[in-house]
């Protein structure tokens, strides 16, 4: 059964790691297989809540772009090397391919050949020279095994056509020729003496017992066929290995991780109709054309604690999304199928969560109710969040005795413990909780981090607002740092220069300074980020 990938949103909290850990637990508790990611480092509170309940960190899932690997191509088409060409080109009909990687033994990709270059050999290819093996000559040519000393054969193919005289006094047989004749006991004779490494009989006819065992004593390999000797010419050209027609050695490749977006680039770039397919190994897995591409399976995934394009895994819009869980205000996000959608105006992702866990009558272990609530007591900074609703405290008070936690004092040792600063730099304090917003025109980006360490930050303020400044240059109009304080229950404010009228207006603080402390301001979804858009919105 294919994996869901179950996931918050980028710049993780500890609700959007927990949820998707804990929905990950009761998906498939009820018989699905799903898998919890997360779409960057997890912060020191996530990292602390974890270690805590001894629970495993979920593995960074980059993108759900689809890649190579998710289209229908045609998979497991290479063939070995010493495989014969009539072979290659029944394998070739069967697939309905017009191309051939070939592989050594260990599937390694050494050329590629295509319908083309095959076709060409039986027009004008040297029908002389012959490298294979014995086996591919009996079935080329639908022969019986007589004699036979060697595994493959190769040499220079003789057809022997002339008077009997004319071809002793005119053909001076080697040891590496191949010879095709008929039943002619002189001519055999001549050649079973000449010790040629190979001799085709052709019409079918036996060989007398006295030559058989002239050619046991010098080693001569003898086979026949019923073809006529003009059929067998023509034939054994086909038995040769199919490496030793002039191939591509060093086709343009693609790897199954490849991404479809970048293949059909590179084909546009390029042009060629087909491409050999390798997995990480280096093995080849097959053939791959442009005309595929729209043939493909997307990646499964369910979304907590966001419902919005600009905060989603990249590629998203390549992704089947199942489901929705989450507790903010409704996004930008489309699907082209109806989905589950369970939206709730609580405090934190992980009190639905909750519910659904009641719902399916699904027991909650303890790790499981540590981590779902750590996450409400973080998203409603122990309930002092204007976020929080009765249901966050029901949930919460259920789950802490699941845990064996008390609320209070395991609320403040986790936001104690995990929200120090110390030994981060600018930038990763500023993106550790980091959520852009569309308003009309603008752009608005605010990061929230929640640390009694703003002593800290204060002696280093010119450089936050330099970096503030920095990021704005790019996409964003209006970029805000809010430090909040559970204990003085309130934040402090820093913005980029240029935003100073716009942060004051929205804030009711006329001449507003950097590093502002603003008295109970501690939810970024229900007081900074709804004034701040309404001063937007007034002004576009």
């Amino acid at each position: 059964m294919e994996s869901v990938f179950i996931f918050g949103h980028k710049n993780p909290d500890t609700d959007s790691v927990c949820a998707s850990i804990s929905l990950s637990y009761l998906k498939n508790k009820l018989g699905f297989n799903t898998v919890p990611r997360v779409l960057g480092h997890i912060n020191s509170e996530s990292k602390f809540v974890l270690n805590y309940f001894n629970v495993k960190e979920p593995e960074y899932l980059n993108n759900v772009k689809v890649q190579l690997r998710n289209i229908e191509y045609n998979k497991d088409i290479c063939i070995e090397e010493n495989t014969s060409v009539i072979d290659a080109m029944h394998f070739m009909q069967d697939k309905g391919a017009t191309a051939l990687p070939i592989v050594d033994a260990s599937k390694k990709l050494i050329g590629f050949v295509t319908l083309k270059e095959i076709a060409t050999l039986f027009i004008k290819g040297e029908k002389e020279q012959l490298k294979t093996s014995y086996q591919n000559i009996i079935s080329a040519l639908n022969g019986t095994e007589i004699l036979k000393f060697d595994d493959e054969i190769e040499g220079e193919v003789l057809i022997g056509s002339y008077q009997s005289q004319t071809f002793f006094d005119e053909v001076d047989l080697k040891e590496s020729n191949i010879l095709i004749i008929g039943d002619r006991f002189k001519v055999l004779n001549y050649a079973i003496d000449s010790k040629v490494k190979l001799i085709i009989i052709t019409g079918n006819h036996d060989l007398s017992e006295d030559l058989i065992e002239k050619a046991k004593e010098n080693k001569v390999n003898i086979i026949k066929t019923n073809l006529n000797t003009f059929q067998t010419g023509n034939a054994i050209t086909y038995s040769n290995y199919i490496k030793t027609i002039i191939i591509n050695t060093t086709p343009t490749i693609v790897a199954n991780s490849d991404y479809r977006t970048e293949f059909i680039d590179l084909a546009n770039k390029i042009g060629h109709t087909n491409y050999p397919v390798i997995n990480n190994q280096k093995e080849c897995v097959g053939l791959i054309k442009i005309t595929d591409v729209d043939k493909y399976s997307k990646q499964k995934v369910i979304l907590v604690d966001h419902n919005s394009l600009e905060q989603s895994v990249t590629g998203i819009e390549e992704a089947e999304i199942e489901e929705i869980i989450d507790h903010h205000n409704l996004g930008a996000i489309g699907t082209s199928i109806p989905i589950n959608f369970r939206s709730m105006p609580v405090g934190c992702t992980c009190t639905i969560i909750f519910k659904m866990y009641q719902e399916a009558e699904i027991e909650i272990p303890k790790e499981m109710a540590g981590i779902m609530l750590s996450a409400i007591l973080s998203d409603t900074l122990i309930f002092k969040s204007p976020t929080t609703t009765e249901s966050d405290k029901i949930a919460a008070e259920e789950l802490s005795k699941i845990a064996g936690v008390e609320i209070e004092a395991y609320g403040r040792q986790m936001l104690t413990e995990a929200s120090s600063i110390k030994g981060m730099s600018i930038e990763e304090v500023f993106y550790q909780d980091f959520k852009s917003y569309k308003v009309g025109n603008t752009t608005l980006g605010i990061s929230q981090i929640i640390t009694m360490d703003f002593e800290n930050i204060k002696k280093n303020l010119q450089d936050y607002v330099d970096k503030l400044d920095e990021i704005a240059k790019g996409e964003y109009g209006v970029v805000t740092l809010f430090v909040t304080d559970v204990i003085s229950n309130g934040s402090y404010v820093l913005f980029n220069t240029s935003s100073k009228d716009i942060v004051a207006d929205s804030f009711n603080i006329p001449n507003i300074e950097e590093g502002a402390f603003i008295k109970d301001l501690v939810s970024r979804k229900k007081q900074m980020l709804p004034n701040l858009m309404e001063t937007l919105e007034k002004r576009s």
